[in-house]
């Protein structure tokens, strides 16, 4: 699995939108869906590297982020470690509004 662990925090972040490419700084967003799909965005690649993808599909009005996961990950037993670990740990460290992450059909 790859490592997914993106660089955020409250203030203007950089990324490296390709390999050799320099840093880009972005504002971070105000909104919470912006921000969820924001570091979504940053771990898509490390999902994608392995064959997969992650959609957000919503943001529960009690803090629950809904995803979706595609490719290889529909089925593969590491998913629900992708999930817990790659990205719900993510967005509960960048959002901490965020109260759980779970996965949907």
């Amino acid at each position: 699995m790859a490592r997914l662990r993106p660089t955020i925090s409250s203030k203007p972040i950089e990324s490296t939108p390709d390999e050799g490419s320099p840093p880009v700084r972005r504002p971070m967003p105000e909104s919470l869906a912006d921000r969820v799909a924001m570091v979504i965005d940053l771990i898509r690649p490390a999902v994608q590297a392995d064959g997969g993808d992650v959609e957000m599909v919503e943001i529960t009005p009690e803090k629950v982020v809904r995803i979706r996961l595609h490719g290889a990950c529909v089925g593969c037993p590491s998913s629900s470690v992708t999930l817990q670990v790659g990205i719900e740990r993510n967005l509960r460290e960048h959002v901490p509004e965020i109260t759980r992450v779970e996965a949907v059909e």
